[in-house]
């Protein structure tokens, strides 16, 4: 078995007029694969309160528990209910961090006849020089901003290093990979 994990990212556009509906379903096959052997986690999210288009993560151990839960009959029954509800649907597996920087490209609900067949993700060198160009000058604000913190120093560098990331890991992933990764978005295409 591969020891790999692997993530899916999927992006979904929700018939508007099954909002509740949709919810609910989605939660549902959360549950579902929950209780799958070798499911690592999941989380999906609005594109705002608004909006019918809808991001889903999830991930397995490795290819091998990931396939087992994708051909249960349990996801597909899971799935077929929710036929109805989905407009279109795009999904990706990825094991590193390029799923950052494009979104999902193949699908199990065939996309509109005008859609338009999304970019590959950059290399690895430039996914990489993107992120270092997004995190050092953060990393560097937080630490100029912690030194007058009294006994913020004198902590236990291991104890810093956890402050630190975890208040930059939710800032970059928010904010500033996604602002970095539009400044740059023709470099990276090329």
């Amino acid at each position: 078995m591969s020891s790999e994990p692997i993530t899916v990212s999927i992006r979904r556009e929700v018939d508007p007029a099954h909002i509740s509906e949709a919810t609910a379903w989605v939660q549902t096959g959360v549950n579902l694969a929950n209780k799958h052997p070798g499911f690592l986690g999941s989380g999906w999210i609005r594109a705002g309160e608004s909006s019918h288009v809808w991001y889903m993560l999830y991930r397995f151990a490795n290819a091998e528990t990931l396939e087992a839960w994708e051909s249960s009959a349990e996801r597909a029954e899971w799935h077929s209910t929710g036929q109805n509800l989905v407009l279109s649907e795009r999904a990706k597996r990825r094991t590193g961090i390029e799923g950052w920087f494009d979104e999902p490209a193949t699908g199990a609900v065939p996309l509109p006849a005008d859609a338009q067949p999304d970019a590959p993700a950059p290399v690895r060198w430039k996914q990489a020089v993107t992120i270092w160009l997004g995190f050092f000058p953060v990393n560097l604000l937080f630490t100029y901003l912690m030194t007058p913190v009294p006994g913020f120093g004198d902590l236990p560098i291991w104890l810093r290093v956890l402050v630190t990331t975890l208040v930059l890991t939710p800032v970059m992933t928010y904010w500033v990979l996604p602002w970095v990764t539009r400044m740059l978005r023709g470099w990276l295409a090329r």
